[in-house]
Parts: structure tokens; sequence; C-alpha cells
């Protein structure tokens, strides 16, 4: 019931009729005062309703050359059916050649040199070594950004950002729900690193055993379910491991070695595929695959497809050794040649995106935190970011201009690898590898990058060398 004012009962100073007209008046303005919240509220509750889903399908090792409708042989129709129904980007790059600061420059929109622990090398190891190691409480993730925004986050499958505090788990970065391994991969069949303990739910280790790629898919089923009926947007971030190789123990050595962990059907379906450890990447792709469908039809079965945009994309480029793929692109994982960082990436939204179309506008994964913002209508003003929003790019294909991109790579010393460093600057890159060796390329004229030109153009090689030393003061921590 709304209060009266004294003022208006008091009977000694006005009379009864004048009163009266002061009370209808007041219940007149009350009533008016409560219809107008009740619409307000109405339309923050529409607003919620109609801001975006977000799900980010983010692959492990998987390559350029390992995505069927990006030319290779695998068979990846669901992942292919996402680009059917949407955009493809051609000259799309991924924040590092490696998990670790990879998956650092996407969650934060940061290049990974200003990372305060340094997260140019990836956290590989489950050891002591890196037991205090990992993406730091000042760092603000998307799922942050995005929680403090009425969202429900959620993140299924592979962290690698921390494992040896709390502090450093998912859950302490924005993500109210996670359901996966911290490690940088994890046995298949027993969700181990080696024999160490190493999938969450939450903050507590538990006891899965499965297949890990249909243990992602069932979480991330069992989540979109649920939201069906939620009142909130959701983000999920579904980092699935696979085809990254697994991580088994050897009771002979006791110590944990890397295996690739196909099952025996999946292998059957690939066996046209000559060469032994690339059939067995390519099953365990495909397998990725049917879950990646089945995630797609659950979301669709739900009535959630239509107000959600997908986005796929992969880590960075696949690894030869253990059968991944980046023709026709130079180098692969761990290089800053093209094969490394340049990726496949889909995004798909039905309405908002036109199906079957493509861009080869030069874009990156730092530019998905302040595109998706852009989305949920989120502000960002507080934040240093390092990407461009391509909302306009993604619903209409405007031109996002020239770009300029910054590399650092390791070193790390763990893995025996270098300090390679490389800046895109429109169509010109320089890079300087491990070794010390310098490239200077024309990507317009030499994607593939047979062509070294340092002595050709010694102009725009002293120009952008320079320029990679003043990037490498300026985007530090």
């Amino acid at each position: 019931m709304v209060p009266v004012p004294v003022s208006l009962i008091n009977t000694t100073h006005i009379g009864k009729k004048k009163m009266f007209q002061h009370l209808l008046r007041w219940h007149l303005i009350c009533f008016l005062f409560l219809i107008s919240l009740l619409a307000n509220l109405s339309a923050a509750n529409l607003s919620a309703a109609e801001r975006p889903n977000f799900l980010i399908i983010f692959t492990d090792d998987q390559g350029i050359h390992d995505v069927g409708c990006y030319g290779s042989e695998i068979p990846t129709p669901n992942i292919d059916q996402l680009a059917k129904e949407g955009l493809l980007f051609r000259q799309y790059y991924s924040a590092s050649a490696i998990c670790t600061p990879s998956r650092f420059g996407l969650l934060t929109g940061r290049n990974p040199s200003r990372s305060q622990d340094q997260l140019l090398g990836a956290l590989m190891f489950m050891s002591q070594v890196d037991q205090n190691r990992g993406i730091q409480p000042g760092e603000t993730t998307i799922a942050e950004v995005l929680q403090r925004n009425g969202y429900q986050t959620a993140l299924l499958g592979k962290w690698h950002l921390g494992h040896g505090t709390e502090s450093f788990l998912p859950v302490s970065h924005g993500f109210d729900l996670f359901r996966g391994h911290t490690g940088g991969c994890i046995d298949y069949f027993t969700m181990t690193y080696g024999n160490i303990p190493d999938w969450y739910h939450n903050r507590q280790h538990v006891t899965e055993n499965g297949y890990a790629t249909d243990l992602i898919t069932e979480e991330a089923e069992h989540f979109l379910k649920d939201q069906r009926s939620a009142e909130k947007p959701f983000f999920l971030f579904l980092a699935y491991n696979a085809p990254h190789f697994g991580k088994g123990w050897s009771p002979k050595d006791q110590e944990p070695v890397n295996i690739m962990q196909a099952r025996g059907a999946d292998l059957k379906r690939v066996s046209f595929i000559k060469d032994k450890v690339r059939r067995e990447f390519a099953a365990m792709t495909v397998a990725l695959d049917d879950g990646i469908g089945r995630v797609m039809s659950t979301l669709k079965n739900n009535g959630l497809d239509k107000n959600t945009l997908v986005i796929f994309m992969t880590d960075h480029g696949g690894d030869y050794v253990y059968g991944g793929s980046n023709q026709p692109f130079r180098g692969g994982k761990a290089t800053l040649f093209e094969g490394g960082i340049r990726v496949p990436c889909l995004m798909r939204w039905p309405g908002k995106i036109k199906a079957g179309s493509e861009t080869s506008e030069v874009t990156w994964a730092l530019d998905l935190f302040p595109t998706i913002c852009q989305f949920a209508d989120a502000d960002t003003s507080d934040l240093t970011l390092d990407g461009r929003d391509l909302s306009s790019l993604i619903t209409k294909q405007k031109p996002v201009g020239p770009r300029e991109f910054y590399w650092q790579l390791g070193p790390h010393k763990e893995l025996d690898r270098g300090r390679w460093t490389a800046v895109r600057q429109g169509d010109w890159k320089y890079l300087e590898d491990a070794r010390g060796a310098e490239f200077l390329f024309d990507l317009k004229a030499d994607p593939y990058e047979k062509e070294n030109l340092i002595n050709t153009q010694p102009e725009k090689y002293q120009a952008l060398q320079q320029r990679r030393d003043a990037l490498a003061k300026t985007l530090s921590p």
C-alpha cells in the first residue's frame, strides 16, 4: 500500500473537499508512477530476452587444412554446415601459435604479450614449475564482463590458463560453470594428465570415464537444454581438447607420454587416409565433428539457434608431427609463419549473417571480445582491448580497413623453444624466428610465404623491423 503524506490527512488546515482532491491527485500520481515502473521493467525484461546468446566452439590443434570447407580430405560435414549457413573467414588469425597465449588473447581481448605472468609459452606440464603461473586476478575476461551484464556463463572443455591454485580456475574468472580440464592435454579415456587427475566440476576434482570428446559434448547438451527456460542469455565457451593428441601414462618409464587416442570405429571411417598418424588425427577429428553436430542439433531443437551467434574457430595451426595440416600455408603450430596463425573461422546467426557468405577482411581472435560486447550492449570503455568491433562486418559486410597485428611467441625453455616475433601491417609481414633469421613477405602477392623480400625491399624491411621493436615495448605488461 502506498503511504499517504501526513499533511494530506490534516483536516485542521484544509477542508474535506480540498482534502479529497489532494488524495485523488496523490493516488493518480502514484498510479502513473507504478504504470511507468512496470513499463520500464517490461522493457528491461524484453531487452534481456532479445540480447543474443553466444556459443564459441574452440578446437585444439586443428589446422586450416583439417576442416572440410577449407579443402581438407577429412570429412567434417557438421562444421561445414556452419559455413553453408553463415560466414567463412579467409584471413582470420589466432592470437598465438600455441595454446595458452592463444586462449589468453581470445578471452581477455588483449595481446598475449601484455599478460602479467608472461603467458607466452605453453603451460603444458602439470608440474611444480607451473603451479604458480596462470591468468592473474587483474586480467578481465569476456566471461566476467558478460556475467556482470546478466549473462549465464560456462566453460566446457579445456582451460589451460592455470592449474596450481583455485585463483587460476575458470570459476574465479567469470565462468558460472566449469566442466573440463586445466592442463594442455588429457588422456581421452581416463581424464588424467598421465596419472594426475585433471577433470573438474567447478572447483572439485571428479572421476570421469568415457571419451573426452563425448563428455564435453554431453555437458554442452545438458547446458543448452537448461537454457531453454532460463531467464538470462548465455555465453558458452565450448573448448574441445580434440583433435590434440592425448596424454597417457607409461608404466615402463613412469612418466606421461603423448599418444594419439582415436577409437576403432572412428578409424574405420577414415581408412582411406594411408598415413597412420594422419589417419589417427582424422579419426579424432570426425568424432569432434560428430560432437559439434550434436551440439548444434540441441541448440536448434530447444529453440535457441535463432538468437545465438555461433562462432567456430581453432586455437592455432595444426601440428604436423601429430597429424595436423595447414596446407597450402607454410609452417604450423609453434611458428609464426601463416600455417601457425592463420586459422579457420566460421560464424552463424540466422537472420543476421548471410548464409553462404565469405570475407577476406583481415581479422583475428582479439576482435571477438569487443564484437561480442557490442552485440550484448556491454560497456568496455574501462578496458584496454587490442581488437576491433566486427559487428558491421559480420552483419552488413562492411570492410574493417587496414590492420596491424603483432605476435610474440615464447621463449619456452621446457620445450626448448626460442622466441619468435612477427608483425603484419596491411599486406606486409615481417618475421623473426627463434634462430634469429628474418623474413619479409608481401602476403597479397605471396600468401604462402615462398619469397623472402628482405634484400629487395630494404626500406620496408627496416620500417617493419623498427615497428616490431616499438610494438614489443608498447604491448608489454
